[in-house]
């Protein structure tokens, strides 16, 4: 048996690349350690059978936008625990190779209301993160509220210029009854307890809240726990 060597070292040795292209290689997801994927250069192989993927390309790795379908409570370390390749969400259709660099340096943007779930962004793109950073006053947020109690029927177009309640001035907002204890809001970046400070002020009981849109963006089908990709034409 041969010494243990990098993976680089091999990939230098076997395909006559230079050290930054076998990382950018290695990197790609375009080598495999006896055909399983290895994405890190420092890898230790031996006598394994190391091949490079017929269409490899030295392009960096493309900065991506994850979407993730978050469940309640769900904490920094579980939110990173949701980014794996088992976790993908199988009819995503905006699929592409899944790295597992996609997965690194990953940036959270609009957080959801206490105690909500629904979707949560994630992104590498410097562009992407500086919209959502810039614009998040703009973009209007769409959460499904399960409540209980009763309101009565002219409580929400007082909504619409916004509640005033208590000396307390809420945004204004779009509500209307989607059942008979679900509320659809649409509202503008609200501050993290709004919508349940609006609700107890119509005095309301909030159940349970969902964020199902972000902007142009919505979460659709994606299955609690599971993540899928923004489409190159998907816009915030």
């Amino acid at each position: 048996m041969s010494e243990p060597t990098r993976l680089s070292k091999r990939v230098i040795e076997l395909f006559g690349c230079s050290r930054r292209e076998a990382d950018l290689y290695i990197a790609g997801g375009w080598v495999t350690v006896d055909g399983k994927v290895i994405e890190a250069p420092q890898f230790k192989v031996e006598d394994q059978r190391v091949e490079l993927h017929p269409d490899a390309s030295l392009d960096p790795v493309a900065a991506v936008t994850l979407l993730v379908h978050c469940p309640a409570n769900t904490s920094a370390g579980k939110l990173q625990q949701l980014l794996t390749a088992a976790q993908h969400w199988e009819e995503d259709p905006h699929a592409q190779r899944i790295l597992h660099g996609h997965f690194l340096r990953q940036e959270q943007s609009l957080p959801l209301q206490n105690g909500a779930s629904g979707l949560v962004i994630l992104s590498q793109d410097w562009r992407t993160q500086r919209k959502l950073r810039e614009d998040g006053n703009k973009l209007e947020q769409e959460y499904l509220v399960d409540v209980s109690g009763e309101l009565p029927a002219s409580a929400l177009e007082r909504l619409k210029k916004g509640l005033l309640h208590k000396g307390v001035q809420f945004p204004p907002c779009k509500a209307s009854w989607q059942s008979e204890q679900r509320l659809r809001f649409a509202l503008k970046n609200p501050a993290p307890d709004t919508l349940r400070q609006i609700c107890t002020a119509l005095g309301l009981k909030v159940l349970a809240m969902k964020r199902i849109r972000v902007g142009g963006v919505p979460m659709a089908k994606l299955p609690a726990g599971q993540w899928r990709y923004l489409g190159d034409k998907e816009r915030f």
